[in-house]
């Protein structure tokens, strides 16, 4: 027993050495109550365990092995690290020594984490070079004395990074824990595991190995209101779309300006205005395209396998502009005593905003204001018109040749005397002008003449109308009968001159078939009343063929008509290729130089990028959660899928502009719509979501394993779209909120906060009238009007509207995401209250400790981490004069901050 109390007594001592001591406790105290009653029980054992670690990718002399025992009810129950040298054979070795007590016997895993660190002073940068698990039970149960573990790096990856041989080396056992070990297990332990069955299950899949990565656990137990146990797991992920879809959207950006410049240099001869407008066009895309190319030079320079996180102290870096910060998933799975485990989920990132950049003149909003106040009116084309425009121009392009061609063989045939081949030289003509007339009549070219025109008096410039100002009317008929045509002065255009144009083109065909119809009608007149000769002079007279006297007279009479076919041709095509460049270089210019400066666009394109990585993670997480749930695919189906943006920044100082900056692109993924594919296989890479299509209209594509693609409706696996609609609210909660609300100006959030109320309203009625059956969907009317009571109130810090919309949220199976300026102080804050907020609401967590577990989770959860890995410090970086201010529920515990 002495030497049980000093075994206890060296390893409280080691760990305190490496300040590691019971995380997810509500009471720091329980480490010395765990460790008496553990000492008071005849029946523990000390386990020694020796670790051989083979590393494939490590190159460093010296690296540190974390071990620890993650327990149902309190993680990290034992933790050690130890520095370990590389030896000889190019192993780490390492042992340990811990006590575990039957239950952790029977319920806990250990872990082993393998770290490369180039400094080894404290708060060192250190790179996890992989990590494994295992259940004790089975190392103690197993009849070999080592066990191996692959070794997997924090994405997901497994069997590429090396491996762990675990030897156990003793275990002093005692009859009273061999009759403990005999008991049959009590309801918590049940309840322990199918947490850790569920949790080891689903981290395991491909799909969460696609879309998370370097996950950081622990594990609660908090009482419930009948004085049960809820066992709560808290996990904190990176994603690799961090990194992935920036990569993605900058080679699609790259890729649409390139095809930009090359559209507008194909267009004809422009007048010196146009020419002008084509230069500015080329001059901004080129600006654009070399900086994008810098930025995907320097991403591409950053090895994938460590590419999952951007820290808050990198947010200004350039090269790290399109890139998310401080993006991580913040999940919460809840088994109650009940109930399976029941997971919930947030998004947090740092507001996305353009820091390098900085916010001297203001955020986007202010910024595309000012250049839209300064900016010409000027005329706008849908995306669809802008297309037809081009595919009408390759059409004019391609006709027009072919029918001067079909007119010249027609004249040609002519000369041949043969009626055969002159019926089909006609027939090909035919054809060809109807299709070059039905592509004329398209209402695009009489509306994009008018505005030419408009736009050419307004200006006064005549020139930009590329045509010969001239039309066509028909004449009365000669002498023979044949109908003619003259040409006359246009005088000021109207919509009609045009369709005037395209229906010439028409009467000139009309004419040449009326004239080759007269003449072979007239050829055969005088064949049959020539006098009838022997047979073979019958023979010789074939139908086919006509006397070469008439051949100069057939051509004299068609070659008017052709040549005035060519001319009305010539015209139209004129005419209609000045109204389609006309579109093609007002869409051009609408995509660019009418967006503002490069550097206003490029401020867009980086905010909408760390917008988007946030909201195709939360899609994803929220996709794969519902695949067995009908409903929810049928919502995606019938309405998209709600991203709610909680943002706690303040309207005063820089963080005006980065909420303007997230004001406008969280408007711009609006425009974002998802589709559901069938993954090649269920490797990670085929899993990751793809981008396609153009700024304006995106297309993210996530990838599904075969079978559970087939499972999904019909609809979402023909590539129906699923939209997006984002909402943003905003409460500043920290002290220079306090100094805008008195002397300052909230009007951005009011503006931004009732806006958001209308659109969420929109989405719900939308909902209601398209899916009415859905569960709960009537008491969305009164969630809805204490939101609109909550936004209207002239309240300050009205934290209550955040709260209202994440409930509204969670009712509409929507996206939550939650930022503040880097995500780690104020939004920690935010998402624990959200987490212990669902515990007492959806799982009754007993209010007596509500305080409790909200401070546990801030004091030693997940957290804590995430500002560790931004600033090497586990403290919320608050003063204690600045808590003042701050709501109290947003308030850490002591000693949690400073």
């Amino acid at each position: 027993m002495d030497s049980l109390r000093r075994g206890f007594a060296n390893l409280r001592t080691l760990m305190e050495s490496h300040g590691q001591l019971a995380h997810g406790a509500a009471e720091r105290g329980e480490w010395n109550n765990n460790l008496e009653a553990a000492c008071g029980a005849l029946a523990a054992p000390q386990l020694l365990l020796a670790l051989e670690c083979r590393v494939v990718v490590a190159t460093a002399a010296k690296v540190k092995i974390h071990v620890s025992t993650v327990d149902a009810y309190d993680v990290r129950k034992h933790c050690c690290t130890q520095t370990v040298k590389r030896s000889e054979d190019g192993a780490f070795r390492a042992s340990v020594r811990c006590s575990v007590d039957a239950e952790l016997q029977q319920h806990s895993r250990m872990e082993v984490r393998l770290y490369r660190e180039e400094d080894l002073r404290p708060r060192c940068t250190r790179s996890c070079l992989g990590f494994t698990s295992f259940s004790i039970a089975d190392l103690l149960r197993s009849k070999e004395p080592s066990s191996s573990q692959k070794l997997r790096t924090m994405d997901g990856g497994a069997g590429e990074v090396g491996e762990v041989t675990v030897s156990r080396l003793q275990v002093e056992e005692d009859e009273e824990e061999e009759e403990e070990d005999e008991r049959p297990a009590d309801k918590r332990s049940v309840l322990c595991d199918t947490l850790h069955g569920s949790v080891q299950d689903r981290d395991d899949s491909p799909l969460m190995r696609a879309a998370l990565c370097s996950q950081v656990c622990k594990v609660y137990r908090f009482q419930t209101e009948d004085r049960r146990w809820l066992l709560v797991r808290e996990q904190m992920s990176e994603t690799p779309l961090s990194f992935s879809l920036p990569r993605q959207l900058l080679s699609a950006l790259v890729q649409e300006h390139e095809d930009r410049v090359l559209e507008v240099k194909e267009l004809s001869d422009l007048s010196p205005h146009w020419d002008g407008l084509r230069h500015d066009v080329i001059a901004h895309c080129s600006q654009l395209t070399s900086a994008y190319r810098h930025t995907q030079a320097e991403l591409d320079k950053l090895s994938t396998a460590s590419s999952c996180f951007k820290a808050s102290s990198s947010k200004s870096d350039r090269h790290l502009q399109f890139v998310p910060t401080n993006l991580h998933s913040q999940r919460m799975e809840v088994t109650g005593p009940d109930s399976a485990g029941v997971w919930y989920e947030v998004v947090t990132f740092g507001a996305p905003a353009d820091h390098h950049q900085a916010f001297r003149h203001g955020g986007l909003k202010k910024l595309i204001s000012k250049h839209a106040h300064h900016r010409k009116s000027s005329v706008s084309y849908s995306r669809d018109e802008i297309c037809r425009a081009r595919e009408l121009l390759a059409s004019v392009a391609r006709l027009q040749p072919l029918i001067f061609g079909l007119a010249e063989e027609l004249l040609s045939v002519c000369a041949e005397v043969n009626f055969g081949r002159l019926r089909e030289a006609l027939d090909s003509l035919k054809e060809q002008t109807s299709l070059f007339i039905h592509a004329l009549k398209d209402e695009l070219v009489k509306r994009a003449l008018l505005d030419i025109h408009d736009q050419s008096a307004s200006n006064n410039h005549s020139d930009h109308v590329h045509s010969n100002g001239l039309h066509c009317e028909v004449a009365p008929a000669d002498q023979e009968g044949a109908p003619s045509l003259r040409l006359q002065d246009a005088g000021e255009y109207g919509g009609e001159e045009w369709d005037q144009t395209w229906e010439n083109v028409g009467k000139c065909l009309d004419c040449i078939l009326a004239m080759v119809e007269r003449l072979q009608g007239r050829e055969r007149l005088l064949q049959e009343q020539s006098s009838p000769g022997d047979a073979r002079s019958q023979n010789a007279a074939s139908p086919s063929s006509c006397s070469s006297s008439s051949v100069s007279s057939w051509q004299e009479q068609l070659l008017p008509l052709v040549v005035t076919l060519r001319d009305c041709v010539r015209e139209a095509v004129t005419k209609a290729r000045a109204a389609m460049t006309f579109v093609v270089l007002q869409g051009a210019v609408a995509a660019t130089v009418a967006q503002g400066p490069a550097q206003i666009v490029q401020r867009r394109h980086a905010v909408f990028s760390q917008g988007l990585s946030a909201v195709v993670c939360g899609f994803m997480l929220k996709l794969f959660g519902g695949l067995e749930d009908p409903g929810f695919l049928q919502q995606l189906l019938s309405v998209g899928i709600l991203a709610q943006f909680e943002s706690l920044l303040s309207t005063y100082g820089e963080e005006v502009g980065m909420l303007e900056d997230m004001e406008v692109g969280v408007a711009d993924l609006s425009s974002v719509a998802f589709a559901i594919t069938e993954a090649k296989s269920e490797q990670p890479d085929d899993l990751l979501p793809t981008l396609r299509g153009t700024w304006g209209g995106f297309v993210v594509q996530v990838p599904l394993p075969s079978e559970t693609f087939r499972s999904l409706p019909q609809e979402l696996q023909a590539g129906r779209l699923i939209r997006v609609e984002p909402v943003l609210f905003n409460v500043g909660i920290n002290q220079h909120q306090s100094l805008a609300d008195r002397f300052g100006d909230s009007s951005l959030q009011e503006r931004i906060n009732q806006q958001s109320c209308e659109r969420l309203r929109a989405y719900c009625n939308k909902l209601r009238d398209k899916l009415p059956n859905t569960a709960g969907i009537q008491s969305l009317l009164d969630l809805l009007s204490s939101l609109d009571r909550s936004v209207e109130a002239k309240k300050r810090k009205n934290v209550e509207v955040l709260w209202m919309a994440a409930f509204v949220c969670r009712k509409v199976n929507g996206v939550r995401l939650t930022s503040c300026k880097s995500a780690k102080d104020r939004t920690a804050m935010s998402v624990t209250l959200e987490q212990c907020t669902i515990l007492r609401e959806q799982h009754a967590l007993s209010q007596q400790h509500f305080s409790s577990a909200l401070d546990s989770m801030r004091r030693d959860g997940c957290r804590t981490e995430n500002v560790q890995k931004n600033v090497g410090s586990r403290k919320f970086a608050f003063s204690s004069v600045q808590l003042l201010t701050f709501p109290k529920l947003y308030r850490p515990p002591d000693g949690s901050y400073g």
